[in-house]
């Protein structure tokens, strides 16, 4: 029913990972993996919503809080998740950044601690240290599958200076999805030491097999932030927009007075609440073949990197499309293989040291693209890993 083989040509569209390459990687024309937005098209209701509303004509002032949009994503999160939420706790924001710096600057001072699990994503660095936060690392662990000690997240939740858990599920870069049971045993011990939770759950939609995602809002017991967006999994960020969930009602209401008063960002993207409310109401099948799609994009990448190196044994992720691939076995060194990417074969790939220092010896290989480019990309990646290897 849904094509997502065909390659859509993005150069010439402003576009992050393609006309912009040269800002991150010093050259142009390479072929990028890098940004995590898809190159497939947006689904095709979203895109009949988007044209309907557009022959409308008029595009002016406009508002979230209704039952058009907060209804969308309570039906989403009812259908998709089983999680139940009510209309009054449901937020509006024009990204899940500006929402995460909103609650950081509301829910601690400068010089407090902002406990992350770490290689985290890049912009959460950005957002606690741009708000003179301090980042407190927890190291995620690996053993067949990554995890988080709990004993080492405790000693860092324990320290009275740390007054946040900006948690990320799923985790990016590592694609892990917490299990129910870790995320309550993760609420308990941030009750336990008075600390508050803001979770990023942007990549809710992208979990692949067995794993499921659940929301922190069925999980928490102390005060909490749910912030996401259809913007990953439907491939609208250019549309900005986002949304979030906070129980609180004081909490919520210092939120959306910031947005409104201090910010002036009440009046959303008419386009983007457009778009979520036809993804959540109507996007359901053709995000179930685009999942189909991209499991099958991870699964090549694994076949074609073990063939070449069996040493690797790399697995796809729990979730998201962006494999976050260990070569420490190959003991290559990060810059060269950099130099070499980009020098020789003309590609993009993200250094895992974008997301902290535990990212050395990694990359994260955007696989949201037509099966075609990723063929394309990986074998490049080989080409350099043997040449180096």
């Amino acid at each position: 029913m849904f094509d997502f083989s065909t390659v859509v040509d993005r150069h010439g569209t402003w576009c992050t990972q393609w006309d912009y390459v040269a800002d991150r990687f010093g050259q142009p024309d390479l072929l990028p993996f890098t940004i995590s937005d898809m190159d497939f098209a947006t689904a095709p209701c979203v895109q009949e919503a988007l044209a309907q509303r557009l022959a409308h004509g008029v595009l002016g002032y406009s508002r979230w809080n209704h039952e058009d949009f907060t209804g969308a994503v309570r039906h989403w999160f009812s259908s998709r998740f089983d999680a139940q939420t009510s209309a009054e706790s449901v937020v509006y924001g024009p990204s899940v950044i500006y929402m995460i710096a909103e609650l950081i600057r509301m829910w601690s001072a400068p010089g407090d601690g902002v406990v992350v699990h770490t290689p985290a994503y890049d912009a959460f660095y950005k957002a606690i240290e741009g708000n003179e936060r301090r980042v407190v690392p927890v190291s995620m662990q690996y053993d067949n599958g990554w995890f988080c000690d709990m004993a080492m997240l405790e000693a860092a939740l324990a320290r009275p200076e740390n007054k946040i858990l900006l948690l990320c599920s799923p985790q990016n870069p590592t694609g892990k999805v917490w299990t129910r049971e870790e995320l309550r045993t993760m609420a308990a011990l941030c009750e336990r030491h008075g600390v508050k939770v803001i979770s990023d759950e942007i990549h809710m939609d992208m979990t692949w097999g067995e794993h499921r995602h659940t929301p922190w809002s069925e999980v928490a017991c102390g005060p909490w932030a749910l912030f996401t967006s259809a913007s990953k999994s439907f491939n609208i960020p250019a549309l900005t927009g986002a949304y979030g969930i906070i129980p609180d009602e004081v909490t919520r209401s210092r939120y959306l007075s910031a947005l409104k008063g201090r910010d002036g960002l009440s009046s959303p993207a008419v386009l983007a609440l457009v778009a979520h409310i036809a993804a959540y109401r109507q996007g359901a099948p053709w995000l179930d073949a685009l999942r189909d799609y991209l499991a099958g994009n991870l699964n090549y990448i694994a076949s074609a990197l073990n063939t070449a190196f069996p040493v690797l044994n790399w697995q796809p992720p729990e979730s998201t499309y962006l494999a976050w691939i260990d070569l420490q076995a190959l003991n290559i060194d990060d810059a060269q293989l950099q130099n070499v990417l980009i020098n020789e074969q003309k590609v993009a790939i993200m250094p895992g040291t974008t997301y902290g220092s535990e990212g050395h010896g990694f990359i994260r290989l955007n696989a949201g693209c037509p099966r075609v480019k990723l063929e394309q990309g990986v074998t490049r990646l080989i080409a350099a890993l043997q040449k180096l290897a």
